[in-house]
């Protein structure tokens, strides 16, 4: 008798689809008479495959990361956008059998192709992702990420100390950022990485009324930087710590901004803001902090600005009551590695800012989320 008959009829669910109806649903697909049926039925099989193709890609997952890394840890991808290569040419540390496995794992990313010849080709995607700026060092960076989440059952109990939380001990205030080499890796590697943020924040806010923009924790200058290219208006004003400073005056005199930038050293978690200025942003800011940290910093935004005056907020966000894989996954994990913040919803801190007194807040839809979400508020 197949095993599928065994499972009862479903309860009927009367103007919607109830939860009894629900769970009769989820038993049926966990049920392994049923899953060999569903295989073998035409109308059935591809649904069936497709979902079974996608819970092997979840499980698979640390696998592919890993080879990630592996191609661009080893420079594979750095030789390879010199052209075409045989395996031991383009991996040539490592023994040939070894050098097509990791070469032919890139092609199943979609990231190589193999030719004639046995040579091995960057695809479009694969080229795309050297010319992402940063995106390569975090990559790298991400080993450190890794071994924090080797034992994620232990980092959810609170059980270790993850390496991220001694990597960015910048975080931390400005008593743990007084080793200028600690403040200028964090800064170098978050503004390698700010670019695609700037791109779709100004590509969401408008900044064509804005007379003065300050940068609250701005590092070195790389969203001010970019804003100051799009528009010739704003005086641009950075705040942050005296260890950054030295790179954002080299940036604003690269991009020919010095005489539109006001550089003021300092920790906002232990002085008040800079006043003047009737736009303020916290770019990629809060989710490095506490809940009480954000608060207390909100609060001084909002003694900063003048009636009128708005904030933007822009980072990572989570998706609120509709979970996402950069937001609730990687960001979320992320930011518990680090042990100081958290990835927040739009709404999560729509509501904060509302606290701190701003009205006419607004969250706008994110053009990519997994780059970055916007909330933005009037005081």
């Amino acid at each position: 008798m197949n095993d599928t008959r065994k499972i009862a009829t479903p309860p009927v669910a009367h103007g919607r689809f109830g939860r009894g109806a629900r769970a009769w649903l989820n038993r049926l697909a966990a049920h392994p008479g049923f899953q060999s049926f569903a295989a073998r039925m035409p109308g059935l099989a591809r649904k069936s495959r497709r979902e079974g193709e996608e819970m092997f890609d979840l499980i698979a997952g640390f696998a592919k990361s890993q080879v990630l890394f592996a191609l661009v840890d080893l420079g594979i991808l750095d030789r390879l956008s010199h052209g075409p290569m045989v395996a031991t040419e383009a991996a040539p540390d490592l023994s040939e059998k070894n050098a097509r496995l990791v070469l032919d794992g890139g092609c199943a990313l979609g990231l190589l192709r193999l030719g004639r010849g046995g040579r091995y080709a960057l695809t479009t995607r694969g080229a795309a992702l050297l010319g992402v700026p940063g995106l390569t060092s975090m990559i790298r960076h991400h080993a450190v990420m890794y071994r924090d989440m080797a034992d994620p059952s232990a980092l959810l109990r609170g059980e270790t100390r993850p390496e991220l939380a001694r990597f960015w001990p910048y975080v931390f205030g400005a008593g743990a950022a007084e080793d200028p080499d600690t403040a200028r890796t964090y800064s170098e590697l978050m503004a390698d990485t700010q670019r695609l943020v700037a791109e779709d924040t100004l590509r969401m806010v408008s900044f064509k009324e804005a007379q003065e923009v300050l940068d609250v924790g701005g590092g070195t200058g790389a969203f001010l930087a970019a804003l100051g290219a799009k528009e010739a208006a704003p005086r641009l004003h950075l705040f942050d710590l005296p260890a950054v400073a030295p790179g954002a005056e080299s940036r604003f005199r690269t991009a020919g901004l010095s005489e539109r930038a006001t550089i003021t050293t300092g920790s906002f978690r232990d002085e008040a803001l800079p006043t003047g200025a009737d736009t303020l942003t916290l770019v990629r800011v809060l989710y490095d902090h506490s809940d009480e940290t954000v608060r207390g910093l909100l609060q001084k935004a909002y003694d900063a600005l003048p009636p009128g005056g708005r904030i933007i907020i822009s980072e990572p966000m989570t998706g609120g009551t509709r979970p996402s894989v950069p937001g609730d996954i990687y960001f979320a994990f992320y930011t518990l590695c680090m042990e100081t913040g958290r990835a927040r919803s739009q709404a999560e801190i729509a509501q904060l800012v509302r606290m701190a007194g701003f009205g006419r807040v607004e969250t706008p839809r994110p053009r990519r989320a997994f780059v970055t979400s916007v909330v933005t508020a009037i005081k």
